[in-house]
């Protein structure tokens, strides 16, 4: 039976030790700086996101430092100073005496844990975070150091040096914080490194499995302290190797039974789903859509889900991995006689694999870190959802897929009898796939076809002829701009129909290098081999007849810029222009996003590529709803003033840094166009987006793989719209369900203001240039103007003089030219760099406050106790005894 007083006498005799020197509040100093630095790091400022990610990564390398720091002294101090025998002779059993070392030390890392609580003091003060994430986060933090603990005090049961226990501490835990580099490619390794383990809690989730793995180390390693401090009582000689070799056997079997444990519990914990869920928006738990739906599934029709999944894969893919299987356990729990999910391991080359392929789940092919060196892998992360009616393929989850979107969609498309159908237009922009004549070349169907083949059924729409109004739930087109007069006619008479349809246009097609952007020509039928001259675009490339019926303003030639995508992407400030526009409520503008509508409410971040904008036209009397919206940091660029002209007529470029000029005008985006008073025969129900780049093959990618970090919503937005025209809002909710992007809007905002400077200035040297250049061309006009005045001239001779005069002045504007764009190219680099500068300036003094404050509390905390003692000292101490100064 354990004494509580004992244990609590121990644990006061350890705790008060430790806090009585200097050197473990230097420990403790030193734990909490490299965390702050780790967290605050400069990757921290180019992610832009309110959490611990960085701290995260670098926590486990942390804990090698901070762990044998304060536990070296535990055993080995009683062994250099001689007072462990003293100690063992105690009316205190050995366990009791553990404990109580063993909560001393939770406590002083809790207390050091404590202390660096001011970094989110300093988040919540430049954010606002997901509180429930940080908390899950700290206590992963916590468990998994409780746990190492165990093994620095089974370092410094060793020797009677603190050194040599710090050193035999810091390779104990190296062990299960490197044990998965020993073999990458191994899924067990995998699962019982610390790193692993202490991802989903970084992630905001609590799973019963790793709160067992952490138990069960500490209980382990406090184990082997139990049988070394025990060892005095084993007699000599061969009894002595007896008992050695038994407890040996006894620590074996003890960790057999652990890993067994923790291997059955972490399977159990997958089917039942035992984890705790701390993100605000619960994106780790089945929603309650997905479970109503689950319980509308007809028992005698019921769905097959067949996972293909690799056996192995990258530790990129440990997560997602274990959350698809998890969250099929669920399904599978959940859905009862109603669905049925069959796991299928899958290895490269094998039956499992030609299995998937023929269901048409390809392999993923991911760069990967193996043994120092970079390498491709192919991975199966794909699933076919079936029943006797409908059969859909997801061939692969990727970074960015949402899991449960794709299955409960999947499951509820297969449990129709009928899909609604999708009409997709066809036009130069070739979404269903073709041959493309400027580029001589086949092109593959958009992957966002793709997309919506897991829920409609689609077909191609042919404009030669007219448009069947009762075939098709949604129509949509992408570049009508691209259309023939005929062709258009028969597209804007559908639309008058009031039939739901979704367009979008561009005045600059960023995915192909601008070549079908509607000021363009239609390519010849010949391509580049010549052929018979293209029938002409439909009002130039204007889309007039369109956007009349629509009410709306357009100018294929106007191209939006914004600068709020340099504040929150600072990692490609330099890189990306102001023409890739982010939409975001982070830009400052409250309905960036429509908050009142289905299509946009709950979005976090869309981009958009050279768009352009609309506008309602004042006569128009159809309905007008903004959809999605630029900054008030934006303005707009004319088409002469972006593009030039290639060698041959071969298309155009874009202009380098061209002169831009904020207008403080939020620009709309996106619209949807309604009549107010729609009548049974007519009425216009579209979705207008002014950028075709949003939904192209390019931005997809980038969203499905989160390249480059972006967490993007283009392809939620999209088919939002979808659901929204065709009248089945069921998904509409469920995609909104992922972790909110918590930028630091305080540091965004500041950065605004910078970025708003430099433009108000570099729109300031355009302007000087602008009229130094205007100077220059009137003094050539004056000059021209008296030489006609001269009455004294003939004709030819005025005719020679102001050729001369002309080409003396040209030559002097050319050079003038020249100098006023290279001062002026100067001036805007220089107010680049400064902006640049403020921009650092700023970043490091947040660093330095969120590193300099951690320690405060322990260095104060020191002080107190340091003043206790002198007190205690003067006055229990008498004054005989004390030391003379």
């Amino acid at each position: 039976m354990l004494r509580k007083h004992v244990i609590e006498a121990v644990f006061k005799r350890n705790l008060m030790a430790y806090f009585s020197g200097v050197l473990g509040y230097l420990f403790i100093v030193v734990f909490v700086v490299a965390g702050a630095a780790f967290a605050f790091s400069p990757q921290f400022f180019a992610n832009n996101l309110a959490n611990l990610d960085q701290l995260s990564q670098y926590y486990p390398l942390l804990l090698l430092f901070i762990v044998p720091a304060i536990t070296m002294g535990v055993w080995a101090e009683e062994k250099k100073l001689g007072t462990d025998e003293l100690l063992f002779t105690l009316p205190a059993t050995d366990v009791e005496i553990l404990l109580g070392k063993y909560l001393a030390v939770v406590c002083v890392y809790t207390v050091a844990l404590l202390f660096s609580l001011t970094q989110l003091g300093v988040l919540a003060y430049y954010a606002d975070p997901d509180w429930g994430l940080l908390i899950c986060t700290y206590f992963g933090y916590w468990i998994a150091g409780a746990s190492l603990l165990g093994a620095g005090m089974f370092a410094s049961v060793l020797t009677n040096s603190n050194t040599v226990a710090f050193v035999l501490g810091v390779a104990i835990c190296a062990v299960p914080v490197f044990i998965d580099r020993l073999a990458p490619g191994n899924q067990f390794l995998q699962e019982l490194s610390l790193s692993e383990q202490l991802r989903e809690f970084t992630m905001g989730v609590i799973p019963l499995s790793g709160i067992l793995y952490f138990v069960s180390f500490a209980v382990f390693m406090l184990y082997l302290n139990a049988v070394v401090i025990g060892r005095r009582h084993w007699s000599s000689g061969r009894e002595g190797a007896l008992m050695e070799l038994q407890f040996g056997i006894r620590a074996i079997c003890l960790a057999a039974t652990l890993i067994s444990l923790n291997v059955v519990v972490g399977r159990g914990s997958e089917v039942i789903g035992l984890r705790f869920d701390m993100t605000a928006e619960k994106v780790f738990t089945l929603s309650p859509t997905t479970r109503e739906l689950i319980k509308k599934i007809d028992k005698d029709h019921p769905v097959l889900i067949q996972a293909f999944i690799s056996r192995r894969v990258p530790r990129e893919f440990v997560f997602k991995k274990r959350q698809l299987r998890g969250l099929l356990r669920q399904y599978d729990r959940l859905g009862g006689n109603r669905i049925d999910v069959r796991f299928v391991d899958v290895e490269p080359y094998s039956e499992e694999a030609e299995e998937a392929e023929s269901y048409g789940i390809e392999p993923l092919r991911v760069q990967t870190e193996r043994e120092g060196r970079f390498e491709e892998v192919d991975i199966y992360l794909g699933a076919v959802v079936s029943s006797p009616y409908d059969e859909v393929i997801i061939p692969v989850f990727e970074e960015g897929t949402p899991i449960e979107y794709e299955l409960t969609r999947s499951i509820r498309t297969v449990s129709q009898e009928k899909r609604l159908t999708v009409g997709i237009l066809r036009t130069d922009a070739l979404v269903t796939g073709g041959f493309r004549m400027a580029a001589f070349r086949s092109v593959p169907e958009w992957r966002i076809s793709q997309e919506l083949k897991k829920q409609y059924r689609v077909e191609e729409v042919s404009p030669d002829s007219e448009i069947d109004q009762e075939k098709y739930d949604v129509l949509m087109a992408v570049l009508p701009s691209s259309l023939t007069q005929k062709q258009m006619e028969h597209f804007v008479d559908y639309v008058k129909s009031g039939k739901p349809v979704l367009i979008f246009d561009d005045p600059y097609t960023w995915y192909d290098q601008g070549m079908s952007s509607p000021r363009q020509p239609k390519p010849r039928p010949g391509g580049m081999f010549g052929g018979a001259p293209p029938e002409q675009k439909a009002d130039g490339g204007r889309a007039t007849t369109l956007i009349r019926a629509l009410g709306i303003a357009w100018n294929n030639g106007e191209v939006v810029w914004d600068l709020v995508g340099q504040a929150l992407h600072p990692r490609f400030a330099q890189l990306w222009p102001p023409e890739f526009v982010f939409i975001t409520p982070a830009s400052g503008v409250r309905d960036a996003f429509n908050p009142d509508s289905p299509v946009t409410s709950g979005l976090q971040e869309v981009l958009a590529l050279y768009p352009g904008r609309i506008r309602p036209r004042e006569d128009s009397e159809l309905e007008f709803i903004p959809l999605l919206r630029t900054s008030v940091h934006s303005g707009v660029l004319k088409w002469e003033d972006i593009t030039e002209p290639m060698f041959f007529g071969m298309g155009v470029r874009i202009k380098q840094n061209p002169p831009r000029f904020i207008d403080e005008h939020s620009h709309v985006l996106a619209a949807q166009i309604k009549s107010k008073e729609k009548s049974e025969d007519e009425g216009i129900n579209v979705i207008y987006v002014a950028d075709v780049d949003l939904v192209s093959d390019v931005l997809f990618t980038v969203e499905r793989r989160e390249a480059a970090d972006l967490k993007l919503d283009n392809v939620k937005f999209v088919l939002n719209a979808v659901d929204v025209l065709a009248g089945d809002e069921s998904y509409v909710e469920l995609r909104k369900r992922r972790i909110t992007q918590r930028t630091l809007t305080e540091i965004e905002r500041r950065a605004n203001e910078f970025r708003r400077r430099r433009a108000e200035e570099q729109q300031k040297a355009e302007r000087e240039a602008q009229e130094q250049l205007a100077k220059r061309r009137a003094s050539l006009q004056k000059i021209a103007e008296q030489i006609e005045k001269d009455p004294s001239l003939s004709p030819i001779e005025k005719q020679q003089k102001l050729e001369i005069a002309r080409q003396t002045e040209q030559r002097q504007l050319d050079v003038a030219k020249a100098n006023i764009e290279q001062e002026k190219k100067a001036r805007i680099e220089k107010l680049k760099a400064r902006e640049q500068r403020q921009i650092r300036e700023l970043e490091n003094q947040i660093r330095w406050r969120a590193v300099l404050l951690p320690p405060i509390p322990a260095v104060l905390m020191g002080i107190i106790v340091l003043l206790l003692r002198v007190n205690a000292e003067l006055r229990y101490i008498e004054e005989a005894r004390r030391v003379k100064r």
